[in-house]
Formats: structure tokens, sequence, C-alpha cells
């Protein structure tokens, strides 16, 4: 690549990185093995993965085990509530992405493939200053043709490791993965895990390509949205009835209710699937 064109790409990117909170990685323990795992990459999201695109390549069925939290998770945040919308949003993206390739049954089923993921550490949200990052952003955006971009204070994150299992116990795909909430592409919403809602989100899209492709994700994503996964996305029927133990999507008043920084608990409505 010539080094005008890399200084063009190279740049932006810096620049998000730049306004992004430190997320360190962290495990907890809950993996069947990490000794699979390759060395960490990416810039913005941070990952050790490992997958097994041969023994993949042969699964037709996967049990999705709802999210947990290690203990040292769950001092970060205050509130059941809190945590079922950081877990049904992470859930809820693996679910419906992996139905463009997979079936998904439930949690009473036998499956190919046992996917479960441990939250391992959360970087709350700081509400005061989101709060004011949505006012600027909104008066600024009511003032000038575009909006500046969110305050690079009081960032949220969020910490997860997730493996794929087989049948016969072993593990055909694992990620250990951080990522920090960035000033210029997340929405602040004033909620100590309103960062981490969405990032959870982020993950569980990398985590589910993963397994659906059988190999590692890259920096971008510029496969289009299957049908199914943009009637999810609206709060539609998910393509497998499963899929609703982890809420339906908010759609366009959870799109609108972001974009003034609301909490996502105004929108996000608590599924039926029960939580410790």
């Amino acid at each position: 690549m010539p080094h005008s064109r890399l200084r063009t790409v190279s740049l932006p990117l810096a620049l998000m990185v730049a306004g992004c909170a430190s997320m360190p990685q962290k495990t907890a323990g809950t993996l069947a093995t990490y000794n699979n795992l390759g060395e960490q990459k990416g810039m913005l999201s941070k990952s050790r993965n490992y997958v097994d695109a041969n023994a993949l390549a042969s699964v037709k069925t996967v049990r999705i085990v709802p999210t947990t939290f290690a203990h040292s998770a769950l001092a970060q945040v205050k509130t059941a509530q809190d945590r079922a919308l950081v877990a049904n949003a992470l859930d809820r993206e693996v679910c419906v992405a992996l139905s463009d390739k997979f079936q998904i049954v439930s949690p009473r089923e036998p499956a190919d493939l046992n996917v479960r993921t441990v939250v391992t550490d959360v970087l709350p949200t700081d509400k005061a200053a989101a709060g004011v990052s949505t006012a600027v952003t909104l008066g600024t955006g009511a003032a000038l043709p575009v909006s500046v971009p969110r305050l690079p204070i009081g960032l949220g994150g969020l910490a997860v490791e997730a493996e794929a299992i087989d049948r016969s116990g072993v593990q055909r795909a694992a990620m250990v993965w951080a990522r920090g909430a960035n000033s210029i592409m997340d929405n602040p919403r004033v909620s100590e895990v309103g960062d981490a809602y969405g990032l959870a989100t982020k993950f569980g899209n990398e985590f589910s390509r993963m397994l659906a492709t059988g190999k590692e994700p890259g920096a971008l994503d510029i496969s289009l949205p299957s049908g199914q996964r943009v009637q999810s996305w609206l709060g539609g029927e998910p393509k497998y009835a499963t899929c609703d133990n982890f809420g339906r999507a908010p759609g366009l008043m959870g799109l609108v209710a972001g974009k003034i920084g609301a909490p996502p608990e105004w929108t996000d409505k608590t599924p039926r699937v029960a939580r410790d």
C-alpha cells in the first residue's frame, strides 16, 4: 500500500484509539483451556483467539448458555437489571447472528456446539459525564451542520471471555476480548452500563462471525446483513424462537433513545429468561 494511502487509513484509526477508554483483557479461569489462544490482536477491540475451522464445518446445531458474570465483574455492576441488560444484549446478538448459518436450539436440547460466555470485567460509564456529553452533542447538532464528538471522559468498557465446546467437551473456538468505549463511535448513555451495553453487541458480532466463518474476525466487516438479522434488529420475530429468551432488540425506538443518551432500560425490556 502506498504511504499516502496508509496514512489515510491509519490516521482516523489513531484518532479513534486516542479517544478510547483503556480496557485491558482479563481472564476468569472459566475456559476449558487457554493454551489454544493466539497472540493479542486488534486496535479498537483487543482479542486473543482460537478457532478450529475444520471442526466447525460440520456443526449444524448450537446451544447458547446464558452469559454470566465473573465475581470480579459483579462488583462493577450494582444491579441485577443492569447485568441482565448487558448479558441479554450480548446473547441476543450471538443468537441472531449465528442463526444465519446454524440452527439454534433451546437450552434443554443437545447440540453439536455449546456456546458460553462470561463477562470478566466492566468499566462503568460515568453517568454525569455521559449526560454532559449528550447535552453538548445535541446542542451543537442543533446549532451546527454536524455535531461534535463525545467528550473523552468517563468512558466505559467491557471485557469478556467465551468459548464453543463440542459434544465431546472439546474446545473448538475461544476468544478473550476487551474494548473500551470510543468518543467518536459510541454514543454516551446516562447509565453505568451504557457503554458496556453497546460493547456487548460488538463482542457478540465478532465472536459469532468467527464461529460462522471459521476465521478470526478482521478489523472491518463489510458484509451485508441478512434479512432475518435486519428483522431482528428492528425488533421483529427472530428466526429461531429460542432467541426470544434474550429479548427483542429495541429497534428504531432504541436507536432514537441512544441518540439522545437515554438509559438502555427505557427501550430494552426484560426478556423471559431468568438470570442470577
